[in-house]
Formats: C-alpha cells, structure tokens, sequence
C-alpha cells in the first residue's frame, strides 16, 4: 500500500509500469503495488538485449520503470530515447533522474499517516488488462499478451484444487520471475494460500538453497529436475549403492501396495540432501521424462508436471497430486474445457482450450487475437491427444512437425526424449534436413562431458570413439521406430543451444 500510493503520487495511475530485476523481495513489492491498484505490470526478462528491452518498454508504452542495480547502465541508456520515471530498488537516496524504492516506500507511509487514501479506495475492473507480458522469442516474434485479473486469479483458483499448498509449504523461486510459469505458480499461488517463497541465489545453489530454506514445494522446468535425479544416482554409484538402492526401491514398491510407506525413512539420506521436507516437485514449461517422475516418486518423491501458456495465465493441463500419469501434462484445468482440434487418424492434433483462464487478447495486434481464439477457443499451437481418461499427451509444436514426402508426420520432441534418455547425451535437438529424394531427420547433440569422464576415465575414448557409441544407440532407438521417424545423421555439437530464461531451446534461432 505505501509503494502503490507513492507510484500514484508519481502521477501513475493508470499507467504501464516496468518491472525487471533479477528476483527478489522488490520485485515481488513492485509487482503487487502495481497490479493491485496502479496501474498495469509489465514483466520483462532481464537477459534481453538492451535493443530489446527498449523495444518492449514503447511497444507496451511504458511510463515507469523499476530496477536493480544490475540493470542501471540499461536504463539509464535506454532513458536518453524514451521518456520514463526510473525507479532503482538499491539505491537509498534519490538521484538527479532516479527515485530511490526505499524512499518512495517511506514517501508513501507519510502520505497514508496524512490521510491519503487513493490506493486504499481503486477500485478493481476484474475485466480489464491488469498485466502485459511478452512470450519468449526475439522481440519481433513475441507477441505482447493481456492478462485480466479474472484470468489470473482464476488460474490460481483452480489450480489449488489440484494439488494442495497450505500455509505450512515453503517454495524456492528459481524460474525468473518475469516469466508467467513462476509468476503465477510460484510467486502469486503461494501467497494466496499462506505460503512461503525463498528465492533461490543461482541454479549452482539449488541444492544448498533446498536445505537452508526446508523447501516442500519445488516449481521447475525438466532440465532441472531431471539434473537433481541423475547427481542422486551419481551420488548412489559413488557409495557402491547402487545394487541395493535398488532392491530398497523393489521392496518399498511391495510395501506401498499394502499401505505400508517407508520410502521417507529408508532413503532419508536422500532426502535430508535435499532439505528434507520436499513434499511435491512440479514440472512445467516443457515436457519431463517420465521415468525421472517415476524415479523421483520411487525415491519417496512426488513428482508430477503441468502444461500451459502465456496466454492462458498460465495453466491449461495440471496432473493432481493423487491422480496422475507419469507420460502425461495433466488433465484439463477445473472449469475449463480441453479438446483436441481436426485429430488425424491417429487421434492427434491441436490442443485447445476455453475458459476464464483464456487471455483478453495480444495488445494491438487483432489479426493475431483473431487467428488464436475462435468462439472463445484458444489454439495452443501444440499437438496432442487425450486419452480415455483425461490426460492430455504433448507430442509437439505445431511449428516443429516434421513432414515427410509423402505426408508422414515426425514429432521433433518425441525424438529428442527418446535421445535425452541416452547416458551419454546432455541435450539433442532434432529438425528436418531436405535431401535429393526427400527430407530425413537429423539431430544435434550435446554429449554429457562429466558423465563421459568419469565412464571412461581408466580407457579414455577419442571424440570419434564416443560419436560412433552414441550413433550405435541411436541405431538401437531407430530399431524401435517405424522407418519414417528413423534419425539419418548425428551431429555432436560444443556450443551449448541458445535457450529461453525457461530452458527451451530456441529453434527458430538454431535452424538458421
């Protein structure tokens, strides 16, 4: 309240404000002083180019903007082409051009002692832009997406129906905050339920930052979970476990069954490693192997994933904490509806949705808004089919489908978890490549380095030594796909794939 009523003495009412810092207490201040009365919140990603964040702050026309100190030299560049009130969260005295966070908070307190009540009495239009963002992709790509604040506090809403979060449960924020995955799950969800948030110091501090904060609920994308389980087998491997571990996982399996759980006291080693209070991992923003969430739950871990969009604010599919598929995104949210678009013989096709959770529209861009939602529908722009019981299944982008000569579809991501499940590979990334005769399929591969050292550290093995063992497992993949999905080439690559702040790789880039 003292923050937002000093952004309304600033003359911002009803303005676009920027936020965009790395996360922390501030941000989340910013965040919610703007949205609850301001004005509308503009989120944008830190690691964009400064030529980008400039370009998203006069598309979405900003008058405002707050940052850290990280970003000063950005802002301030970018504040000699546009005009805009600078708000820096570190500094504690204002400047020439720049307003101190901590001063307009003790601004603000004096203001409300005084009397002023502006903020205490905005009243809310549920219906109206309450949020922009931008989806991930280079900034002529992005569309800029407006969020109600119906659609937002719906999405939270029901998705509290599904997996239960209580004012016990402490969540670590790894995901930037920018980004609606963790602004709405992991950042406004557990506020609404009482709960805690920790902000994690770094991805190399996630397991240090589990145990120091006792965190239960862990939000994420696959790369990182999937990183969590492989180092707890290594770690297993390390101790001569291994064999053991494993007839523990087969005997508590039997236990189960009969309603008898030891998981968490057999393995509280595990657990202890990891803060001993992990109650749920939740895996979004891409699809997770579904024999690490398998792994996890039989290591006395939860583990389950959800699927959504920007434009959906963001959850479209969420498994339940007690009804769930390992191989699936979920079923549709509670009060939604979910089905699948023009299904192909095989039942596949795009996934859409409807409900409150569905966006206002993508900001001055009606062709666009038209193209995505038809008689309240929103195409996802995904492909999938959903089985007898519910459960939606991903199986790519519509964008990314490979077609053959002669009209057989590929699915990118249904390769690459096959090839990502291989002990030497890291990350893969399959496209088409056209030939003479037709088009085959390829993928770049990104070998896991420390896993190839430590195999091979008696008999180290040249860089053509590991392609051919790799390619001999690919062969074995091939041998379980029907001949049109068969992968023709490999290419080992050094260089790490460019990604969004979430972890996806960007094809539009790495295709060029």
């Amino acid at each position: 309240m003292h923050f937002g009523t000093a952004l309304i003495d600033l003359g911002l009412k009803d303005k676009r404000i920027a936020v965009i810092s790395e996360n922390r207490y501030e941000w989340a201040i910013s965040y919610l002083s703007i949205i609850t009365g301001t004005g509308v919140v503009v989120p944008l990603d830190r690691q964009l180019p400064e030529r980008e964040v400039e370009n998203c702050i006069r598309r979405a026309e900003v008058s405002a903007i707050i940052y850290s100190n990280k970003l000063s030299e950005t802002i301030t560049e970018i504040g000699k082409n546009i005009e805009l009130i600078k708000i820096n969260m570190d500094i504690t005295e204002n400047e020439e051009d720049v307003y101190s966070l901590k001063k307009l908070l003790e601004k603000g307190k004096e203001l409300i002692k005084n009397g002023d009540k502006r903020f205490e009495r905005v009243i809310i239009n549920v219906n109206e832009m309450a949020s922009l963002l931008f989806t991930s992709g280079t900034t002529a790509e992005s569309k800029a997406v407006m969020l109600s604040h119906k659609n937002i506090c719906f999405n939270i809403h029901e998705q509290c129906k599904m997996i239960e979060i209580t004012p016990e449960d402490t969540f670590l924020s790894v995901l930037p905050l920018h980004h609606v995955y963790e602004c709405t799950c992991g950042f406004l969800t557990p506020i609404y339920r009482g709960a805690s948030v920790a902000y994690c110091d770094g991805l190399r501090h996630i397991q240090k930052n589990l145990k120091e904060a006792k965190v239960s609920v862990f939000l994420g994308v696959p790369l990182i979970f999937e990183t969590i389980y492989k180092k707890i087998w290594e770690g297993i491997e390390k101790q001569g476990k291994k064999d053991l571990v494993k007839k523990m996982i087969k005997l508590t399996n039997g236990l189960d069954k009969i309603g008898i759980h030891l998981k968490r006291k057999i393995f509280k080693e595990i657990h202890e490693n990891l803060g001993g209070r992990i109650k749920i991992f939740i895996a979004g923003a891409a699809a997770i192997n579904p024999e690490v969430s398998k792994g996890f739950r039989d290591l006395g871990f939860l583990a389950v994933q959800g699927y959504g969009l920007t434009e959906c604010a963001p959850i479209v599919a969420l498994n339940r904490d007690v009804y769930y598929k390992d191989d699936s995104a979920g079923m549709a949210l509670t009060n939604t509806e979910m089905k699948i678009d023009n299904p192909n013989e095989e039942n596949i096709g795009e996934i859409i949705t409807k409900g409150e959770h569905v966006m206002l529209g993508y900001y001055k861009n009606e062709k666009a808004t038209k193209e995505a939602i038809t008689d309240g529908w929103f195409h996802t722009g995904d492909l999938g089919y959903i089985d007898s019981d519910g459960f939606v299944h991903i199986t790519g982008r519509k964008k990314s489908v490979i077609i053959t000569k002669n009209g057989k579809n590929v699915y990118p991501e249904e390769l690459e978890g096959l090839l990502n499940n291989n002990e030497y590979i890291k990350e893969s990334m399959v496209y088409s490549r056209k030939t003479k005769d037709d088009i085959e399929v390829v993928a770049d591969i990104i070998l896991d380095k420390e896993y190839i050292e430590e195999k091979f550290k008696n008999e180290p093995k040249t860089q053509e030594e590991i392609k051919k063992i790799v390619w001999n497992d690919v062969k074995k993949i091939n041998e379980s796909l029907v001949s049109y999905k068969h992968i023709k080439n490999i290419n080992i690559r050094e260089k790490e794939f460019e990604k969004t702040t979430t972890m996806k790789i960007k094809r539009y880039l790495e295709q060029k």
